[in-house]
């Protein structure tokens, strides 16, 4: 239960630091001119938040595996 709570905390975090850091990437390296930080919000929301949190989930259980052994 505890490995849980840590992989659902790291998959929060990894979520919130995707998003804003996409939107970040994307409000300085976007050349679109009209709807930039509808842009950066979509690309952050459905993107780079999820593919953080993934990524974040499975290192978190990687680490926790290699612990128990």
């Amino acid at each position: 239960m505890k490995t849980f709570g840590v992989a659902l905390l790291a998959a929060i975090l990894g979520y919130i630091v995707g998003l804003f850091g996409t939107m970040a990437a994307i409000e300085l390296f976007s050349s679109n001119q009209h709807d930039k930080s509808l842009e950066a919000a979509m690309t952050g929301a459905f993107v780079g938040g999820p593919l953080i949190a993934i990524i974040s989930v499975i290192a978190i259980l990687m680490l926790r595996r290699k612990r128990m052994t």
